[in-house]
């Protein structure tokens, strides 16, 4: 019986070799090295296992000789990993030869596989293929552009520059109504991510171009050596922007060319925009503003000075600003806004006499809140909000609240300010001039006289103009007056 149970145990074993040869020699070669490797192998070893289990062969009659079938082969239409790797369409990963025709041929394979539907109404959803750069370091000579009306798809992992043919006016990657064509009053694209990517403009052209896309993703991005825009992003909604460096040149601050410094760093021209834990380290602006709603945290430039000529945040949407910005960092240049109407700036640090300016356009500042923050500067008398009148005085001012903020080496400025004085006498003046923000400006009066001598004298507020009150008794008298002001408008 022993004899018996060795044999059929050998017979099992050369069959099983035999049946799981003949399974490789049909499996689908593509199958294995289009990501599913692993998948064929724990196939095969269930295979093998239910072949050569102890419980089967213990339960064959002896009498039986035990027959075996094979699994059938795996369908040809089992969804595959969808990644193409730029390399095996030709791009050059050394950067020594041009490798646009080899992008272009993995993003135009990319947008024609199996569509999962539509995200948006004319936006396919295409399904999360990856175009994977490899960690190489690609040359290319005309933009890369996507079809219009594809959505869900990454491009990741590598470096791309520009070529000293790329066109002055372009850009490195360019989410834009296409060579395809496209539906003009519809969105060109959704959610495509572009991350972990390094871009070289090579000074000629910016690096990232998003127009009238919707929900697009640029995470973990480190642009450079543009000329026009590091990022422009114009009409659409929800562009996210995070993580990312942006740069002119590649400095780390007290660069002697830093009066040169040109271009922008990010050019917001479209609403409900994102810009998070970006480092914007030269450029003349860092972030050109003209859409509204867009939402700042964490950022920190310095790109060229105030002192030279740059801006850090320019707000030039007058009239309907509905922007805020939080924990950021202002180091060496200052935020600008035009007509501000809706603005929160807070929680933020401002370093080497960087201050807000309010600049008149239309004399019309409403709904601004600018408060605990931290300004550094000089002490060269520079104010930490400032206005610019140069267009005309501000006229339209409510709901202006500029409170809470410290400072050192800069002159405070506030819409809310409280002095004390004491004195002898019938008349005291309180003069708010060096601290309030508008001049000429106070809505609101608040004091309390407290008379140290005997007497109980009747007092008033008799006078408020020129950003002085003036306070009288009917008697001579010493007291300490206590004022608090409010230029807000605020109820």
């Amino acid at each position: 019986m022993a004899t018996r149970s060795l044999v059929l145990t050998l017979f099992l074993g050369m069959a099983c070799s035999i049946v799981i040869g003949s399974y490789e020699e049909i499996l689908p070669p593509r199958t294995i090295y289009s990501g599913n490797y692993h998948e064929a192998i724990r196939r095969l070893q269930s295979f093998k296992t239910s072949l050569t289990r102890h419980d089967s062969i213990a339960s064959a009659p002896s009498s039986i000789s035990p027959s075996f079938s094979p699994s059938p082969s795996p369908s040809p239409d089992v969804d595959k990993p969808r990644v193409y790797s730029v390399t095996s369409y030709g791009a050059d990963p050394t950067g020594n030869s041009d490798s646009t025709e080899a992008f272009l041929e993995a993003i135009a394979d990319a947008v024609k596989g199996p569509s999962k539907g539509y995200l948006i109404q004319g936006i396919r959803d295409l399904g999360g293929p990856q175009i994977n750069l490899e960690g190489g370091n690609y040359l290319i000579s005309q933009s890369l552009k996507l079809p219009s009306g594809v959505g869900n798809l990454m491009i990741h992992g590598g470096t791309i520059r520009a070529s000293d043919s790329f066109p002055s006016d372009g850009y490195l990657i360019d989410l834009s109504t296409s060579f395809n064509g496209g539906d003009k009053s519809s969105y060109n694209f959704e959610f495509i991510t572009l991350k972990d990517l390094l871009l070289d403009s090579s000074f000629r052209g910016g690096g990232i171009s998003v127009i009238n896309s919707l929900r697009i993703n640029i995470d973990n991005c480190y642009i450079t050596h543009f000329t026009t825009n590091g990022i422009l992003v114009q009409s659409g909604h929800e562009t996210y922007i995070r993580n990312t460096f942006l740069g002119q040149h590649i400095t780390a601050g007290g660069d002697k060319h830093e009066r040169d410094f040109s271009g922008t760093g990010i050019n917001l021209q479209g609403n409900d925009n994102v810009v998070t834990d970006v480092v914007i380290f030269s450029a003349e602006v860092g972030i050109m503003v003209t859409g509204e709603a867009n939402s700042f945290s964490g950022v920190h430039c310095y790109n060229k000075a105030t002192g030279f000529g740059g801006t850090g945040i320019y707000l030039k949407l007058p009239g309907l600003t509905q922007t805020w910005i939080v924990n950021s960092y202002m180091d060496f240049t200052s935020i600008v806004a035009e007509d501000p109407v809706q603005l929160h700036i807070s929680s933020s640090f401002f370093l080497g006499d960087a201050n807000i300016v309010l600049k008149s356009k239309n004399g019309v500042v409403n709904g601004v809140n600018i408060v605990d923050n931290m300004f550094s500067g000089s002490n060269h008398g520079v104010e930490i909000v400032q206005l610019d009148q140069s267009n005309g005085p501000f006229q339209q001012i409510d709901q202006v609240i500029v409170d809470r903020n410290i400072a050192r080496g800069m002159n405070i400025k506030a819409t809310v300010a409280k002095k004390s004085m004491q004195g002898n006498g019938t008349s005291w003046t309180v003069d708010f001039n060096n601290v309030l923000l508008f001049p000429n400006l106070i809505k609101n009066v608040q004091y309390s006289l407290s008379s140290t001598g005997s007497t109980f004298p009747n007092h008033a507020l008799r006078n408020v103009s020129e950003n002085r009150v003036v306070i009288e008794t009917n008697e001579a008298v010493d007291a300490n007056v206590f004022v608090t002001v409010d230029q807000s408008g605020a109820s």
